[in-house]
């Protein structure tokens, strides 16, 4: 087996032997490039998040070169391989894979192959699967290479005109109110600017969350479509956010949310923009009397100034 291993790594190496496969090609941008032979192991490649054209020229060689390519979603990445006139074969590699799929491309790179490791978009690991197959691959010995590329973090901070000396990246907040509150609570005490993923429905709502736990005044921004054709950057306060997506609905496309940190006093517009957003949404689904209620009771606002502003936003909408 040892043996077994040694050629195939000097093959890689040094070259070709006789009756080796030709070297690996793709195609970019009109120009056609090989591909030189990968060392065996895993190897960790950031791919587009929307725009195919942000995929650097190491990585469409990696992807080329990779004996299979482990994919999030293979539909996905079949998409960008035939963009790059890649011909490498795709295997299903997701959250759900198990123990024995993970042994099994142990197995492979310790025989002498080089996987590739793909999300559906951006840099795997970055809340995608992937992180136990690394693991894994660290624990046998196996070399583990990354290909660095786009990331929807990154892009969204620096788009976002918020601090970028001190950031913490989230993720994904819990589906619940409840849990996503608590989990904000503990989020707030962050001396630094936060990065969130979102669903496109849940957005509306998890922002007059952040409201009523982290305060309407502070700065923020919700980026959509990023690298895309349609990609749009809203910039404002919680508040003022909060207010613009409970009247306008979900959005359509993928979502990240940027967060400053608490400016020192809340305006009165923007406290006002806060509340607005909380009765928008209480009041799709309850009685004037009760939204005003709950949305008193989530603010701590008095629930006389709350009635009184929901009456309004309702006859408002009624006229």
């Amino acid at each position: 087996m040892t043996q077994k291993i040694d050629n195939r790594i000097r093959r890689r190496r040094d070259g070709p032997e006789a009756g080796a496969k030709p070297p690996a090609t793709f195609t970019a941008f009109g120009l056609a490039a090989e591909a030189q032979a990968l060392d065996p192991g895993l190897h960790v490649v950031a791919t587009p998040i929307g725009n195919l054209k942000d995929v650097s020229f190491r990585a469409l060689a990696t992807l080329a070169a990779a004996d299979t390519v482990l994919a999030e979603d293979t539909r996905v990445t079949r998409t960008l391989l035939m963009h790059y006139g890649i011909t490498t074969p795709l295997v299903a590699y997701h959250e759900h894979s198990n123990a024995a799929v993970r042994e099994r491309m142990i197995a492979r790179m310790q025989n002498g192959e080089a996987l590739a490791l793909v999300s559906d978009a951006g840099t795997p690991l970055v809340s995608d699967p992937g992180f136990k197959l690394v693991q894994a691959a660290i624990e046998a010995g196996i070399e583990v290479t990354p290909i660095p590329g786009p990331s929807a973090v990154m892009t969204a901070i620096v788009a976002a005109g918020l601090p970028t000396d001190r950031f913490f990246f989230e993720g994904f907040l819990p589906h619940k109110s409840g849990a996503r509150r608590n989990r904000l609570e503990a989020l707030g005490q962050i001396p630094g600017t936060l990065v969130l993923f979102e669903s496109p429905h849940r957005l509306p709502e998890m922002l007059v969350d952040a409201v009523a736990i982290l305060g309407p005044a502070r700065p923020a921004a919700v980026a959509r479509e990023l690298t895309k054709l349609y990609e749009t950057i809203r910039r404002g306060t919680l508040g003022t956010l909060a207010a613009t997506f409970a009247e306008e609905g979900a959005p359509k496309g993928e979502v990240v949310v940027v967060i400053g940190t608490s400016p020192e006093e809340p305006n009165a517009a923007e406290t006002d923009a806060g509340l607005d957003a909380a009765l928008a949404l209480a009041l799709a689904r309850h009685s004037i009397k009760d939204a005003a209620t709950l949305v008193a009771e989530e603010t701590g606002q008095p629930r006389r100034v709350v009635y009184a502003r929901a009456l309004a936003l309702a006859r408002r909408d009624d006229g």
